[in-house]
């Protein structure tokens, strides 16, 4: 649709869709900022429910809106919302088509990316046109909003000058509903919840069963194909403990060395001992305490973020180091090297990889394995799924309660002689063989405090029959081992002295993700229909080399 059109389309409604107070709400004291509903027009002619907070008094004033499916109208997110107002931004919380009150049908992100609807350019128009605002646009938020972001800057709408985004994520198949192609249930079975339609997001389902491997289906929508559209500058926010910073660094890399010439070298991104949310307003991260300067303020950095970018303030904010990392250390052992800020102008940093090998006896060492053959064996059965509660990376807690379930197989090393840093990716290298023609693989790596706390820092699963690449599917031949090879997380961490690192390894872990079901056949919603149980082999001889690769650094660099 022509943009010129659409301007004049949103102009024309303003009066139209600026006249509902939020008098369904409960009334909340905002002080001299003004709450708003809004039912802003998409080019089809559907509405999305929205909620503005205008600064206190008359002007003209940018606009910053942030994209969710979750509710927008919880007192905490209005209260946010307003307080953030006041400094001078009209702040817009704006819920998916067909979510809550906006209209349409709930087809997850589809609405917001770059085909026939284009949600989220949309918005960003309507909000351009407004005759209080200045017609400078920024967008923010985390996680569903990181993802909304990223396909916000593809389409390139004009008004869109600035970005600043927490967790994100680039691709749905890689980065929600499938991770390692093992799908999460009990997260996407739930998002009826958050439809207008609950049986939209059945049918949702239903369609995405008939999509398993990464085909067009998903490249429509995948970011990592477009980084050459994105052509603005963007604040980026990555959680250690959290799965989805690979998709906070991909964004970063991505947008910073393919991005257009507007976002090259234009980029930024702090990386930060978090959980999911990237809004720290503590420094007790899960299970562990860190020291003070492990918190970050994030609403002040994106108000110093946009006041430069939104209003020309010259305050220093495009001037900043582009990365800012925080290498944790021991928490609650006075003196432990580590939990420092560390700057940088690029990320990662150029590491040579450093191998540790999965031993027979369960250990875990520099040195490859004499044996000529040497091999851990457990079960896998679908119906008997060994257990990790909920639905997000439990990152930061004690995993000794999964460790020690009857098919989960560990490797460990010997208390460290002295600290280790890693910064970097982890990734594996793991030769496996299964009775069964498919079946998955959880890889979970901890640090091992000296009174037997195994703190999770990272995993990833895989499953098997895409060990070859995620756009098809090779099955295993039953009881020969196979190369399995993929990423399991980034971290920056000084593993202190006295500590060990362990390896983790089973093959189901619900309802955190799906167990496989074994046959080698199509992986449906309906899955337990038909399945199979398997023993699975992990090998760790000379000539199957199990491993993981560390970003080892060198203390002497």
């Amino acid at each position: 649709m022509n943009p010129r059109f659409l301007r004049t389309l949103f102009i024309a409604s303003a009066a139209l869709t600026l006249n509902s107070l939020a008098a369904d709400l409960p009334k909340l004291d905002f002080g001299g900022v003004r709450e708003e509903h809004i039912m802003i027009p998409m080019r089809d002619g559907k509405k999305l429910s929205a909620y503005a907070y205008f600064p206190p008094g008359e002007g003209k004033w940018p606009a910053i809106f942030e994209q969710r499916y979750a509710d927008i109208t919880s007192a905490g997110s209005r209260k946010a919302a307003a307080k953030w107002a006041e400094s001078g931004f009209v702040i817009t919380l704006v819920n998916y088509r067909g979510t809550h009150d906006s209209e349409g049908v709930w087809h997850g992100y589809r609405g917001m990316q770059w085909g026939e609807l284009r949600d989220g350019y949309d918005v960003c128009e309507w909000l351009a046109a407004q005759p209080w605002c200045t017609g400078k646009i920024g967008t923010y938020g985390g996680s569903q909003a990181g993802f909304a972001q990223n396909y916000l800057a593809v389409t390139q709408p004009p008004h869109l000058v600035a970005q600043y985004m927490t967790d994100t994520g680039l691709s749905l198949y890689q980065e929600g509903y499938r991770i390692g192609g093992v799908t999460r249930p009990e997260r996407f079975l739930n998002m009826g919840k958050v439809a207008r339609v609950p049986a939209d997001n059945d049918a949702l389902m239903r369609e995405w069963d008939q999509h398993p491997d990464y085909d067009n289906y998903w490249r429509d929508e995948d970011c990592t194909l477009h980084f050459d559209k994105m052509n603005l500058p963007c604040f980026t926010i990555g959680s250690w403990y959290d799965f989805m910073v690979q998709g906070s660094v991909a964004s970063f890399v991505g947008r910073q060395q393919h991005g257009g010439e507007k976002s090259r070298g234009q980029q930024h991104i702090v990386l930060g001992p978090w959980l999911h949310g990237g809004y720290p307003k503590s420094n007790k991260i899960g299970e562990l305490v860190f020291p003070e300067n492990a918190m970050f303020d994030v609403y002040a950095s994106m108000t110093k973020w946009f006041n430069h970018y939104l209003k020309g303030e010259d305050n220093g904010a495009g001037k900043q180091p582009k990365v800012r990392y925080y290498v944790m250390g021991a928490a609650g052992e006075p003196g432990a090297p580590g939990n420092v800020w560390r700057e940088a102008q690029d990320f990662p940093p150029h590491v040579q990889g450093t191998p540790l090998y999965l031993r027979g006896d369960g250990g875990l060492e520099r040195t490859l394995s004499p044996d000529a053959s040497s091999h851990t064996s457990y079960a896998s059965n679908p119906r008997q799924p060994m257990s990790i509660p909920g639905t997000s990376f439990p990152g930061a807690k004690d995993s000794r309660p999964f460790e020690q379930q009857s098919e989960v197989r560990t490797w460990t090393t010997a208390p460290l002689a002295a600290p280790i840093e890693w910064t970097g990716e982890v990734q594996a290298e793991i030769y496996a063989s299964s009775t069964a023609k498919d079946t998955d693989f959880i890889l979970r790596v901890s640090d091992v405090y000296p009174d037997g706390r195994s703190m999770l820092l990272m995993d990833y699963p895989l499953r098997a029959r895409y060990r070859e690449g995620f756009d098809k599917e090779v099955l295993l031949t039953p009881g020969e081992p196979a190369k399995l090879a993929w990423h399991i997380g980034w971290t920056s961490i000084v593993l202190n002295k006295g500590h060990r690192i362990r390896v983790t390894v089973a093959s189901t872990g619900y309802p955190l993700y799906e167990p496989n079901n074994q046959t080698g056949g199509r992986q449906t919603m309906d899955w337990l229909k038909d399945s199979t149980a398997a023993i699975n082999t992990i090998w760790h001889d000379k000539t199957h080399p199990s491993r993981i690769i560390v970003p080892e650094i060198d203390p002497s660099r």
